[in-house]
């Protein structure tokens, strides 16, 4: 799959994710992953992109490194950049709906200052916009985010 955006060397996350654990979260998530970051995590997972800067609400964001997906977090150095791990710790902040099944706001990349870049998936299951989830702002069923772009891949054209 080709994309535009480079990774710096030894950043990736071993081992890496096959498609069948990928799609195994997905079903966990209730959800699609774009095809373009779907084959960020299985060639890079974790990674932390060379071009990081980007734009959100009039505020500039670097990604620190993207999120990945690991079959054994407890036995990996890198296992709390794990998705599910950052799940865990911060899901109640992530949602409106105490009821709802799967994922609305899915973290993909931690941001310099404790943000997370984040897949919203509130309005459509299918084709997630990106924000930025603002943890300070954010409260217990009360998300604060910011729109960062329409798709992955016009998210991946404006880093910098």
């Amino acid at each position: 799959m080709e994309y535009k955006m480079r990774i710096e060397k030894g950043s990736i996350v071993l081992p890496l994710p096959t498609e069948d654990i990928v799609s195994n979260e997905e079903n966990m998530w209730g959800i699609k992953l774009p095809t373009k970051y779907k084959a960020l995590l299985i060639e890079n997972n974790g990674g932390i992109p060379i071009e990081k800067s980007f734009v959100a609400n009039n505020h500039s964001y670097a990604i620190d490194r993207f999120l990945c997906v690991l079959e054994d977090t407890e036995g990996n150095d890198l296992g709390e950049y794990d998705i599910d791990v950052t799940l865990t710790r911060i899901e109640e902040r992530l949602t409106d709906n105490e009821d709802l099944v799967g994922v609305g706001l899915l973290p993909i990349a931690i941001l310099f200052a404790g943000d997370y870049l984040c897949l919203d998936y509130r309005e459509s299951k299918d084709t997630p916009k990106l924000c930025v989830w603002n943890h300070e702002e954010s409260g217990e069923l009360d998300p604060v985010v910011y729109f960062a772009a329409s798709s992955f891949e016009d998210f991946i054209d404006s880093l910098e």
